[in-house]
């Protein structure tokens, strides 16, 4: 599963237990996302090989009479790497346009012959997760916790409701989410602020550090670093990723529909 999660952040970029009510986050006062968003990422092994590329694409719709963000997330491996290691992931998320909480979740993946095709519902008023797993035919139902997310949600969630005006480094943000079959508890430490390099500019950023598991996969507990845009938009700008063998990046190389002017600093 490890291995599998390491794939979905590269590819989707991109929180102790969540006991807080949503408040008590900082709720931001402005929204920091609207339908029509999209961005297309590239990523890089080791600094220089290319290795694929993902998008993510915010839409509005009408689910169970309710109106939704419709997130739709979609990864493939290219290059040298794509012929080793073949990547098609599709990964959707549905979630209230009010207070950021699923309802439904999709993961329909492909990575190396390993493949899942996932369908989970959210009854969050009774704390359960409705799991349709089409590959085996098999439905299960879980308990899940107070404002629970999906790993794609979170990313919106957190853009919202995370307010970084008097944030300090060290600080951090723990969310339960839930993945495949089973709660998970997610944390995420401010590093504090860098002004980087990016293909439309230079671009002030707040930097986070998501807590991952050493091991196979990543060489320590720290071994990600996330840069996130520090205007309103919050978008992702570079992931990048200690592994056990070789590092792993992604920059943002495009994007449309942003809310609110995207701030670049021009030399």
């Amino acid at each position: 599963m490890k291995k599998n999660l390491l794939i979905a952040l590269a590819i989707l970029l991109i929180p102790h237990s969540f006991s807080q009510e949503i408040a008590e986050l900082g709720r931001s006062k402005e929204s920091a996302y609207q339908a029509g968003e999209w961005f297309k990422f590239k990523m890089s092994y080791s600094g220089w090989m290319k290795a694929g590329e993902a998008t993510l694409e915010l839409k509005e719709t009408i689910l169970n009479k309710k109106p939704v963000f419709h997130v739709v997330g979609k990864g493939k491996t290219t290059g040298p790497i794509g012929w080793i290691f073949k990547v098609r992931d599709r990964y959707e998320s549905y979630f209230d346009k009010e207070n950021n909480l699923p309802y439904k979740f999709i993961r329909d993946i492909n990575e190396g012959g390993h493949t899942k095709n996932l369908e989970i519902e959210f009854d969050q008023e009774n704390q359960k997760a409705y799991v349709n797993n089409f590959k085996k035919n098999k439905e299960t139902v879980h308990d899940t916790e107070l404002g629970v997310q999906d790993m794609v949600s979170a990313f919106y969630y957190l853009r919202n409701n995370y307010d970084t005006t008097n944030i300090k480094p060290g600080e951090e943000v723990n969310l339960t989410m839930f993945f495949d079959f089973e709660n998970y508890n997610f944390k995420l430490k401010y590093l504090g602020k860098e002004t980087i390099r990016t293909a439309f500019g230079k671009v002030k950023c707040l930097m986070f550090r998501p807590y991952v598991m050493a091991g196979r996969v990543f060489k320590e507990e720290e071994s990600l670093t996330l840069w996130i845009s520090a205007d309103k938009n919050k978008i992702p700008l570079r992931l990048k990723a200690d592994l056990a063998i070789g590092s792993l990046r992604a920059d943002l190389e495009a994007f449309k529909g942003l809310k609110h002017p995207f701030e670049i600093q021009f030399d």
